[in-house]
């Protein structure tokens, strides 16, 4: 195996001087060199052609004894020294202080067909910013992240990516519900692939210190790799950083509320400064429409972070990357107007995303009441979020509205028990404004399902069907991993060899942990 080594962010920035792995903190540096745990029986579970590809690794060396023992940390490879990254955050609303890679573990960076990657392990062991935790990761956790981000980049979403998912042999202590019930599981690593996993609090960290010194020194090194187009680094580059973040930033959003994903936990060190989803956790999917689902049980009581409001949370995080910055441009007024358009550019991107959704391609006044009023009827008894879109796109404008809409969409119901005549007039009244609206748009119903489909997925990665990988898994059977990751690798595809997967969340998953609410062990 020879890979593309780069070494530009450990060559560019300052390190932590004591190479003792002991958790502290750490000052006036952006890393800290630490090595991978050694692992007992290492065994390689799944791994990403794709991203074998990008990596300019083959298929022959993924079968490999180097490959394994790299990317399960038990072997360095030439010419690199891992290292886990000092930043702070703000979690759940309040600053936190020192946090850093806690259980991930960057091996280097590869350069590859022009592209440049970091390569980093999940699950590889304590570094000086473990805090009290052991560093290392679980199955059940490292599935749903090897799957989830391999899933949201072919639903379109911008996103951090998975290589491969492999076994340590070491068994791993977890509370899973934080009740007290600890519990032995198998170990598992996961090795995420990103341009970069710089977060917010990277500069949080160095701002709350007010060294502002090591604050310009990441920010100049960001743009310089990241952020070339900007130019060289000064204050209007520094501006046009933070804007260019911030549209990244709500584009992701706009992406996750599109397909109904709900990240879980949006604390300002899990918000990536490219714009990717990063750190898969506790998110979930929604099942029955709801913006006011939240997966994360932590967040149970006041659902910070629930999917109507992942937004707002993506505007107050800015806000506070906005403070982290400021020392470098001390002007708060552009600051301001970068953070006031971001208002009004979610407003236009919503509405055409879910113009999008709806299959219209013009503009018109009476779009903004006629997704209102469907929001309003998705609310009224439980409805499939992505059933209701995907069967939309069949509709046909000038069928019998009245009669087909509730028809067509009767899959979607979670209850038809609960399909009152008051509910179903609304339903009624509402698909002929959509059928009357269809008629102002100059497109065939075929070419209108087409591009609907093109937006509302058929598949995604439903809270019970990464449980039921899981389970098998834990008795040993991995084969539901592969075909869950095949099945994710075409979500827009109608692939009808696995109907099945396209279907309502079982009512046996509705209250079973891990199917509805998650934690953030791990």
């Amino acid at each position: 195996m020879k890979l593309n080594i780069k070494n530009t962010f450990i060559t560019n920035l300052p390190a932590d001087p004591i190479h003792e792995n002991t958790r502290r903190q750490v000052e006036e540096a952006c890393y800290s060199f630490v090595e991978p745990k050694q692992t007992q029986n290492p065994e390689l579970l799944h791994v990403s052609k794709a991203m074998l590809e990008n990596l300019g690794i083959s298929e022959a060396d993924a079968d490999s004894d180097t490959f394994l023992n790299v990317f399960t940390g038990n072997d360095i490879y030439k010419n690199t020294q891992p290292y886990a990254m000092c930043y702070g955050g703000h979690q759940f609303g309040n600053w936190a202080g020192q946090l850093g890679d806690g259980r991930a573990i960057n091996l280097f960076e590869v350069h590859h067909k022009r592209k440049q990657w970091t390569v980093q392990l999940k699950g590889a062991g304590e570094t000086p910013y473990s805090r009290t935790a052991d560093g290392l990761a679980v199955l059940r956790s490292s599935i749903r992240e090897y799957l989830c981000s391999e899933a949201m980049y072919y639903l379109g979403v911008p996103t951090t990516r998975a290589l491969s998912l492999a076994l340590t042999g070491d068994l791993v202590l977890r509370d899973m519900l934080y009740d007290g019930n600890a519990a032995y599981e198998k170990g598992a690593i996961v090795t995420r692939v990103a341009p970069s996993f710089l977060r917010f609090g990277n500069y949080e960290i160095f701002a709350a210190r007010q060294d502002i010194g090591n604050l310009r020194k990441l920010v100049d090194f960001t743009i310089t790799q990241h952020f070339p187009q900007l130019g060289k680094p000064s204050k209007e580059s520094y501006l046009n950083f933070f804007k260019e973040v911030t549209n990244r930033t709500l584009d992701m959003i706009i992406h996750w509320q599109r397909v109904g994903f709900v990240h879980g936990v949006m604390n300002t060190d899990n918000m990536s400064i490219l714009g990717l989803t990063i750190d898969y956790g506790p998110y979930g999917w929604l099942e029955g429409f709801d913006y006011g689902w939240t997966p994360n049980t932590t967040d149970r009581q006041h659902k910070r972070y629930r999917y109507g409001n992942q937004p707002n949370i993506g505007l107050w995080n800015l806000f506070k990357l906005a403070n982290a910055l400021y020392p470098l441009i001390e002007e708060a007024e552009p600051l301001e107007r970068i953070l006031e358009r971001y208002k009004v550019d979610f407003e236009m991107k919503s509405l055409a995303m879910m113009r999008s959704k709806l299959g219209l391609e013009t503009k018109a006044v009476s779009d903004t009441a006629l997704i209102q009023d469907l929001e309003d009827n998705l609310f009224l008894i439980e409805i499939d979020m992505t059933i209701f879109f995907r069967k939309l796109s069949s509709f046909k404008k000038d069928s019998d509205s009245k009669v087909d809409g509730i028809q067509l969409i009767e899959a979607a119901f979670y209850d038809l028990k609960a399909l009152k005549q008051p509910v179903i007039d609304k339903w009624q009244d509402w698909f002929q404004r959509y059928a009357d609206r269809l008629r102002q748009e100059n497109i065939s119903d075929e070419r209108r399902k087409e591009k609907m489909n093109q937006v509302n997925p058929k598949y995604v990665l439903r809270n019970y069907m990464a449980q039921l990988a899981i389970d098998a898994a834990n008795n040993g059977d991995y084969t539901l991993i592969d075909e869950l990751f095949q099945l994710l690798k075409q979500p827009y595809g109608e692939q009808p060899e696995n109907e099945k997967w396209f279907a309502k969340r079982p009512e046996w998953a509705r209250h079973k942990v891990g199917c509805s609410m998650l934690s953030c062990s791990s």
